[in-house]
C-alpha cells in the first residue's frame, strides 16, 4: 500500500467521536439528521442487517426489491445504502447523475461477489468461446461486482436475483443454446435444475485453475456454473436437516438456494429472502419452522412471530460478517458527514462500466 492509499484508508475509518457516542447519543443524532433532511435522504436497508441499523431504514427487501426502489427514486440526492458494497454500486449504476449513493462502512463486502473478478471472467470467457463457440449468454447474480455485471451486460446477458432466477433462466435460454452463472453455482444449480436442466447437463468452471470440471461429452453440457458460494448459506448441510428431522417431528424446513442441491432437495421450500419472510407470515399460529438464511433475519422473524416456534436450521450459525459492519455508529457517521457536505464512503461507478451494467439490470427489471 502507498501513501495516498494509506491516507485515504485512513480516511474511511470511523472517528473516535462515534466510537465514544452512546447508543441514545447515536439515535438521536441519526433520528435528527432525517428529520431535518427528509425527502433529501434515503435510506434503503437489506433485510439482512442488524436491528439497531434497520430501525432507520426508509424501506427493507431483498436485492430485487432494493434495485426496483433505488431505480424509481429520483427525489432523494443522498442515498445511505445499508447493504453491501455490490448493492450500493446498483443503487449508484441505476440512479441519476445527480443523486449520490454512500456506503457506512467500506468494509461492508460480499465473499461471494469476491469469488469472480472482471479478470477470472474474462479469461473463463475466452476459454468458454474456445470448448463452445457462440452458443453462450452470461447471467451473474446481482451479487456480483459492478465490472462482472458490466461484461454480462456487454455479452447480451443479465443480472438475476434469487427472486426471478427461474424467469431469468429461462430467458437466457430463449436466446442461446447455453449459459454460464455466475459467481454462485448453487443458485445457478438450483435454478436450472427446478426448470428441468438434468445434473449431469451442468459443468463446473473453476476459475483459480482454468479448467471445466465436468466428465461427460462436452455437446451435453446446457449450464456452466462458476465455483463461488455464499460463505453463510453453504454451512446449512444434510446434517442439519437430519437432526431437525429427529428432533421436530412436525417442523416445516425453509432455505435459501444459496444453499446446497442437496440441502434444498431434502427441505420442504426453497426460496429467496422474500420468499421465507411471506411463507412464515402467512403460516398459521402454532407453526414450526427451521429456516436455512442469514441469522440477523432468522432472529427477526423469531421476534415477529411470537405465535410460532422458529429456529435456525444450523444452530451454530454467525450472522453474515459483512453485512454486520454497518452499525449505529458507521450510519451515524455516513448521515453526519452528508449533512456536513462531505463525500465519506461515496459510490461512484465509472461511466463505461456503468453503462454496460445498466444493460445486464434493465434487462432482468424488464423481466420482473
Amino acid at each position: 500500500m502507498n501513501i495516498l492509499e494509506a491516507l485515504e484508508a485512513k480516511s474511511r475509518m470511523l472517528p473516535e467521536k462515534y466510537k465514544n457516542m452512546s447508543v441514545q447519543e447515536l439515535e438521536d443524532m441519526i433520528k435528527n439528521i432525517k428529520e431535518k433532511m427528509g425527502k433529501k435522504l434515503f435510506i434503503p436497508g437489506h433485510h439482512y442487517q442488524k436491528d439497531e441499523v434497520i430501525q432507520f431504514a426508509d424501506v427493507t427487501g431483498d436485492s430485487l426489491k432494493l434495485a426496483q426502489l433505488s431505480a424509481e427514486n429520483r427525489e432523494a440526492e443522498h442515498i445511505v445504502f445499508c447493504g453491501v458494497h455490490f448493492m450500493a454500486e446498483t443503487a449508484d449504476i441505476l440512479t441519476t447523475e445527480s443523486q449520490k449513493v454512500y456506503l457506512p462502512d467500506m468494509r461492508a463486502g460480499c465473499s461471494m461477489a469476491d469469488m469472480a473478478d472482471i479478470y477470472q471472467t474474462e479469461r473463463a470467457w475466452e476459454f468458454l468461446q474456445v470448448l463452445f463457440g457462440d452458443t453462450i449468454l452470461p447471467l451473474t447474480y446481482v451479487n456480483s461486482t459492478a465490472a462482472i455485471k458490466s461484461f454480462v451486460g456487454a455479452n447480451g446477458g443479465a443480472t438475476v436475483t434469487s427472486s426471478n432466477a427461474e424467469k431469468m433462466v429461462r430467458w437466457a435460454f430463449s436466446k442461446k443454446e447455453r449459459l454460464l452463472f455466475l459467481p454462485d453455482q448453487h443458485l445457478g444449480r438450483n435454478t436450472a435444475f427446478n426448470i428441468g436442466v438434468n445434473l449431469d447437463e451442468m459443468a463446473v468452471y473453476n476459475p483459480i485453475e482454468n479448467i471445466l470440471e465436468y466428465d461427460g461429452p462436452l455437446e451435453k453440457v446446457k449450464v456452466i456454473l462458476w465455483k463461488g458460494h455464499c460463505s453463510v448459506h453453504e454451512n446449512f448441510t444434510v446434517e442439519n436437516i437430519s437432526h431437525v428431522r429427529e428432533a421436530y417431528l412436525d417442523m416445516k424446513i425453509i432455505v435459501h438456494p444459496e444453499c446446497s442441491r442437496e440441502v434444498v432437495a431434502l427441505s420442504d421450500q426453497a426460496g429467496s429472502t422474500n420468499y421465507i419472510i411471506e411463507a412464515i407470515e402467512a403460516s398459521p399460529a402454532g407453526s414450526s419452522w427451521a429456516v436455512g438464511t442469514e441469522m440477523n433475519l432468522v432472529n427477526r422473524l423469531i421476534s415477529q412471530h411470537p405465535d410460532k416456534q422458529i429456529i435456525s436450521l444450523n444452530p451454530h450459525m454467525c450472522p453474515c460478517l459483512t453485512m454486520n459492519r454497518i452499525d449505529l455508529q458507521h450510519l451515524a457517521w455516513s448521515l453526519d458527514s452528508v449533512i456536513q457536505g462531505q463525500e465519506i464512503n461515496l459510490i461512484k461507478v465509472d461511466e463505461e462500466t456503468a453503462f454496460n451494467a445498466k444493460l445486464a439490470l434493465n434487462r432482468m427489471l424488464e423481466q420482473s
